[in-house]
C-alpha cells in the first residue's frame, strides 16, 4: 500500500478511428490508476484541434456533450500525477499551443532531469511559460527550432531533453509516439479492430477498446503516424533499456503487460521469491489489497500455506496520499482496510505488501490485524528497502521521509510493532521478472542513477 509515493501519468494516443476521442476516453478510465489529479484530452479534425481538461477523474471531467465536442480521427489523452509543477488546472495536459506551423498538443509520462536548466535558457531567449510543468519545455523548444518541419522539430526538442519519457505529440493531420533512450516508462502499440492504431502508456487500455497488441516503442525510438500510411519509425537515440522496475512491483495493472512481461505473473513470481528465501511458519498468508494480493498467491503456492483474504478494502475511498496531514491519512487507512476478524482471530498470519515506504501505513495494518485477534503478525515486503528518491517520474518521499532510507529492517520491524519483517532482495527481484541488473533501474532500491 502506497504511503506517499505517488504513481506517475499515463498517455494514450488514438490514429485512425471516427471516435478517436470517445476511444481516449475509455483508455484513460483504464490508465486512471496512474494519475487522479487532473484529465485531458486533445482531438484532431484535420483543420483544428479542440482540447478539454481538468482537475478531476476522468469520469468527472469528461461526459457524452464534451466528447462530442472533440471531433476528429485522431485524438491523444493523458491522466495526471504531478510530479513536476503543481495541481493547478494550468499543469493539466495535454498542453496545447498555436505556432509558426499551426496548432499542436502533447501529452508526457515521466520526468525531465534537466527541465530547470533548460527552462532558464528558453527563458532568456524570451519564452513565456504559462504553467510549472515540464512538458512545456519541449513545446518552446519546438516553436523555437529552426528546422522547416515538424517531425525534424521534434527530433530538435527531444534531443535536449534528458530524463524520463514517453510523449505523444498531436498536429492537425499527424501523430507521434517517442520514448526517451532508457524507456524508463513504459508505451506500446497496439491496431485497432478497424484498423487504426493506439499508443497508450500499458496494454490494459487495448483490451477495453479492443485493440491487438503489436509491439512496445523500443526505447529511443520514435513513430510518426499519418492517414493512409502503416507507422514510420525512426531511431532518435541509441537504445540503452532502463527499465523501471516498480512498474512491476506496483504501478502498471496486474492484466497489464510491461516491458514485455506480464505484470500479474512477475508479482506472483516475487511472492515465490519471497517465500524461498524468507520462509517462516504461520496459518494463513494474507495480502494487503490491492497491490499485495498476486505477490501473496505467489507466496501460498510455494510456502504450502492457506491463502485468505484477510484484509477487505473499501474501494469507494480516495487513496491515502491525497490528504496532507499524518492524521488523515491514518483515519484514511482505518476507512480503507477492514480486517475479516473471524479470519484472522487466533491466526498466525503472514501479511504480503509490495513495499513500505514511510512506514506509517504498515504500523496501521499490523495494529489493526492484531486488535482483531491475531496471535502474531509476520510482515513480508515483494521489494528491496525503498532507500533513495526516484527522479524518473514518480512522486517519492525525500530521503529522510522514506523509512528504509534511515532504519535498519530490525529497526523498521520494532517501528511497525511487527513479530518479525523480511524484504525481497535486488537478485530475487530480477529473477522474477527473467531479467538482469543491466536492463531494469533499481536507484530506488540502491541509489545508482541513471541520469
Amino acid at each position: 500500500m502506497r504511503e506517499n509515493m505517488n504513481e506517475k501519468c499515463a498517455v494514450v494516443g488514438i490514429f485512425g478511428h471516427e471516435e478517436a476521442s470517445k476511444l481516449a476516453y475509455f483508455s484513460l478510465h483504464s490508465l486512471q490508476h496512474r494519475g487522479q489529479e487532473a484529465a485531458g484530452i486533445s482531438s484532431s479534425d484535420g483543420e483544428k484541434l479542440h482540447t478539454i481538461k481538468d482537475r478531476g477523474l476522468v469520469m468527472s471531467v469528461f461526459n457524452e456533450e464534451k466528447l462530442s465536442t472533440l471531433s476528429g480521427s485522431s485524438a491523444i489523452g493523458h491522466t495526471r500525477y504531478s510530479t513536476a509543477g503543481n495541481d493547478s488546472i494550468l499543469d493539466a495536459q495535454p498542453v496545447f499551443a498555436r505556432y509558426d506551423l499551426g496548432e499542436m498538443a502533447i501529452v508526457h509520462n515521466g520526468n525531465l532531469t534537466n527541465a530547470e536548466e533548460v527552462r532558464a535558457r528558453l527563458i532568456k531567449r524570451g519564452a513565456i511559460f504559462q504553467t510549472f510543468m515540464d512538458t512545456e519545455n519541449l513545446i518552446h523548444l519546438i516553436a523555437k527550432s529552426e528546422q522547416d518541419k515538424l517531425l525534424d522539430r521534434i527530433i530538435d526538442a527531444v534531443q535536449k531533453i534528458e530524463g524520463a519519457f514517453s510523449l505523444v505529440f498531436l498536429s492537425r493531420t499527424k501523430m507521434f509516439a517517442m520514448r526517451d533512450r532508457f524507456g524508463f516508462r513504459p508505451l506500446s502499440l497496439g491496431r485497432l479492430p478497424n484498423g487504426g492504431y493506439i499508443v497508450a502508456s500499458e496494454t490494459c487500455a487495448f483490451d477495453l477498446v479492443g485493440a491487438t497488441f503489436v509491439r512496445d516503442v523500443e526505447p529511443g525510438e520514435l513513430l510518426i503516424f499519418e492517414e493512409g500510411k502503416a507507422p514510420q519509425s525512426i531511431k532518435v537515440f541509441e537504445p540503452t533499456p532502463k527499465h523501471c522496475i516498480f512498474e512491476y512491483v506496483y504501478f502498471a495493472r496486474p492484466d497489464s503487460s510491461v516491458f514485455g512481461q506480464s505484470v500479474y505473473e512477475s508479482r506472483k513470481n516475487m511472492g515465490k521469491e519471497l517465500a524461498n528465501i524468507q520462509p517462516i511458519e504461520a496459518d494463513l498468508v494474507i495480502p494487503v489489497p490491492d497491490g499485495g494480493v498476486p505477490a501473496a498467491i505467489g507466496y501460498a503456492q510455494e510456502s504450502g500455506i492457506p491463502y485468505e483474504m484477510g484484509i477487505m478494502r473499501n474501494h469507494y475511498i480516495g487513496r491515502t496520499f491525497i490528504e496532507p496531514t499524518q492524521e488523515m491519512r491514518d483515519l484514511k487507512v482505518k476507512m480503507k482496510l477492514s480486517p475479516m476478524t473471524d479470519i484472522i482471530k487466533g491466526k498466525k498470519v503472514i501479511v504480503i505488501d509490495d513495499s513500505i515506504v514511510r512506514g506509517t501505513t504498515s504500523r496501521r495494518i499490523v495494529r489493526m490485524l492484531k486488535e482483531a485477534g491475531a496471535s502474531e503478525v509476520h510482515m513480508r515486503v515483494s521489494s528491496p528497502p525503498t532507500t533513495d528518491p526516484c527522479f524518473y517520474g514518480v512522486d517519492t518521499p525525500s530521503k529522510e521521509n522514506l523509512i528504509a532510507a534511515n532504519m535498519g529492517v530490525q529497526e523498521i520491524c520494532d517501528y511497525i510493532e511487527a513479530d518479525s519483517l523480511a524484504y525481497l532482495d535486488e537478485a530475487s527481484l530480477l529473477r522474477s521478472v527473467n531479467a538482469s541488473d543491466d536492463t531494469y533501474c533499481t536507484a530506488c532500491f540502491t541509489g545508482k542513477y541513471i541520469v
